[in-house]
């Protein structure tokens, strides 16, 4: 039993400081790990190093959003369930507060011209954040079949099917990647696992078909993002990207591209695009149901299998499948940006996803700053008169 047990971390600690995470984890993942680590390793060494490290890999194992995961998973390890659940609400809540209430502003019928602006000029943005988004992942996904011939070729095998089925039908991608996985863990030539290293039922192997209907089939998209989504946040997109707009022609492409960057403008996990998502569906009570049923699976997986990680991390079928289904993934998000740059409607857009790729790809900097800046210019040419609608 480690320190921060023996200490029963009270749990209004656990709200304090993991709501204050929420607030202002402003950056995706790797903004949220920073500020994890600095408080439970760093500041009030709650837990050692090693084991938060360990948390990292086995939560990049599971689906759905890695480090929601992880703030569940440092909750947990300070006071069990009761930690898991109020941490990982606290963690959520706040973003899902901010990225509803602009949601009704950004979705309004008819928004100011300046929000329409703004809107138009951030979701330019996007595609460039897309790419950033897939080059990030591929070091570690290469690495992972690096110096093995065949497992190279799967490997590539798996990413031009992930940009195909993301580019042309994105609704197929979870397939893909569930097929991806699963051939590579039947391929992959390994050794029987011990009795420590067995792991039974950490993938999902079939897929139940939702109930007809609008709202059916917004719970069978936001458990898509939450249950069946492979290779870092910005997966969920090709996910959602077809079933929003063209399946159910809930959101125009240009609205899909203003929910994917208040994700990404807004503290928190950037899974909280499906409550923006949602809101188009089924106003507030659509949002809050895709929220519901895309982070509860989060919930499940680290309360239920936290006491097993080590054996999960460990797992030759686990690393195997991540190593199928995370290059798919990858390939899914390359793919979506055909959709996304479809969707500028205007010539000035497309000179914002210019300077876009400039500042995300070229220099590397900020994404928050970035759909910022992008937001300003579509702001400054609705006040030009430029075409916004």
């Amino acid at each position: 039993m480690n320190a921060a047990r023996e200490q029963r971390v009270p749990l209004s600690t656990i709200a304090r400081e993991w709501s204050r995470i929420g607030v202002t984890g402003f950056g995706g993942p790797p903004a949220h790990i920073a500020m994890l680590r600095a408080l439970c390793v760093d500041q009030r060494q709650w837990l050692p190093a090693t084991e938060f490290e360990d948390g990292i890999a086995a939560t990049s194992l599971l689906p759905g959003p890695s480090s929601t995961q992880l703030a569940i998973f440092c909750a947990w390890k300070l006071r069990g369930g009761p930690g898991a659940v109020l941490g990982g609400i606290c963690f959520i809540l706040p973003g899902l507060g901010i990225i509803l209430g602009l949601s009704v502003l950004f979705l309004a019928r008819e928004p100011p011209r300046w929000v329409a602006g703004i809107a138009a000029g951030a979701g330019a943005g996007v595609p460039a954040v897309a790419l950033r988004a897939a080059l990030g992942l591929v070091p570690a996904s290469w690495g992972r079949v690096r110096g093995t011939r065949s497992r190279e070729r799967r490997w590539f095998a798996y990413l031009l099917a992930g940009a195909v089925v993301g580019a042309i039908a994105g609704e197929d991608l979870v397939l893909v990647l569930l097929a991806c996985g699963l051939i590579e863990t039947v391929t992959v030539p390994r050794r029987p696992p011990g009795p420590h290293e067995r792991v039974a039922g950490a993938f999902p192997v079939s897929i139940a078909v939702p109930a007809l209907g609008s709202l059916g089939a917004l719970v069978w998209v936001a458990f898509k993002v939450g249950a069946l989504s492979y290779g870092g946040g910005f997966v969920i997109v090709p996910l959602m990207q077809h079933d929003a707009v063209s399946t159910y022609h809930w959101m125009s492409n240009a609205q899909f591209l203003n929910a994917v960057a208040l994700g990404q403008i807004t503290p928190g996990p950037v899974v909280q695009t499906v409550a923006v998502v949602g809101y188009a569906a089924k106003g507030v009570r659509g949002a809050l149901l895709a929220s519901l049923v895309a982070f509860v699976p989060s919930f499940l997986f680290v309360i239920g299998g936290a006491p097993h990680f080590d054996r999960l991390r460990r797992s030759t079928h686990a690393q195997a499948f991540l190593t199928g289904a995370g290059a798919c993934a990858i390939g899914g998000i390359v793919g979506v940006v055909v959709p996304l740059t479809a969707g500028l409607s205007h010539l000035w857009t497309f000179g914002v996803a210019l300077v876009a790729a400039a500042w995300l790809l070229g220099l590397r900097r900020s994404v928050v700053i970035g759909l910022l800046g992008c937001g300003l210019l579509g702001a400054i040419a609705a006040l030009a008169h430029a075409p916004v609608g």
